[in-house]
């Protein structure tokens, strides 16, 4: 059941990026984040109800807040830095150094949960790595796509802070229902994403959003929050490394849509780099269908 999870999760992932992406031409990417935030922690909230889980804030231990804050802390910056990103950047191209988390959730799951990391596991890390290389060159250059590389960083420290979220995540859902580690984590970004915007003095741009691009943002925050549930969901019970790896299938329909949408094109070189991308997470899948 967690792999039916761990597909939405990834189908809903696709959704935000072209969402945000619509939803952030002109608004601040920080005050953007923080709107959305409240309709993630809003649609968690309300998974609660219809699932009927209990709330045990008093029956938490310690440990577990920890790594739940831990998790939310790791998932604010994870957004912020995606959403700047996107700001300046190609949605495909953002959305693919992004997923590359993957490489790196895998080995820190090898190390700390002692999950399997077999020869499989080791080609698929080559090809992840060597499709992500691919798919952010120029066309007919060695040298990264982008004119200016302020996207570049920020997409790659969502990357890494990303992969931190996973693994502290499977941590602090260990012992409580999902849908109360999603809401308690989305509320620690909540937090986080407001005090930002209040320290940077960016209030007066939430009026500076167009009507348009608000609806926009909106709509990526309920797209985040279904993905969000699905996520956590899976992660319970599922191995956060095949997890990661079927989420990050969500590139598939993120350049479809990218091409739909925004008119992004790929090149020979990026679709070569795609087929390894997809044949890396089909490699991680092999063990758990047979």
């Amino acid at each position: 059941m967690w792999l039916v999870f761990a597909f939405l999760s990834a189908v809903f992932a696709s959704l935000t990026a072209i969402l945000a992406k619509c939803g952030i031409k002109k608004a601040d990417s920080t005050v953007a984040t923080a709107i959305r935030t409240i309709v993630v922690l809003l649609f968690s909230a309300l998974m609660i109800v219809v699932t009927g889980s209990k709330l045990p804030v008093n029956g938490i231990d310690g440990r577990t807040w920890i790594f739940l804050i831990l998790s939310g802390l790791a998932t604010g910056a994870s957004w912020l830095c995606y959403f700047k990103a996107l700001f300046t950047g190609p949605a495909s191209k953002v959305a693919v150094l992004d997923k590359s988390s993957t490489v790196i959730t895998m080995i820190l799951s090898f190390i700390i949960f002692k999950e399997p990391f077999t020869s499989l596991s080791f080609m698929a890390v080559i090809l992840v790595s060597l499709g992500t290389y691919l798919m952010v060159q120029k066309a007919g250059d060695g040298e990264i796509a982008t004119s200016s590389r302020s996207w570049l960083i920020y997409a790659i420290l969502s990357a890494l802070f990303a992969s931190l979220t996973t693994i502290l995540g499977k941590i602090g859902v260990e012992n409580i229902d999902s849908n109360i580690g999603s809401t308690i984590r989305t509320f620690v970004v909540l937090i986080m994403a407001w005090l930002l915007v209040f320290v940077e003095k960016k209030g007066d741009k939430i009026k500076e959003i167009s009507k348009k691009e608000l609806v926009f943002i909106l709509l990526s925050g309920v797209a985040t929050g279904a993905s969000w549930l699905c996520y956590y969901r899976a992660l319970q019970t599922g191995l956060s490394s095949v997890v990661v790896s079927i989420d990050r299938l969500s590139i598939l329909f993120t350049i479809l849509f990218s091409y739909i949408v925004f008119k992004e094109k790929q090149t020979k070189k990026s679709m070569l780099g795609l087929s390894l991308l997809v044949a890396g997470t089909i490699l991680l899948l092999i063990p758990v269908i047979t």
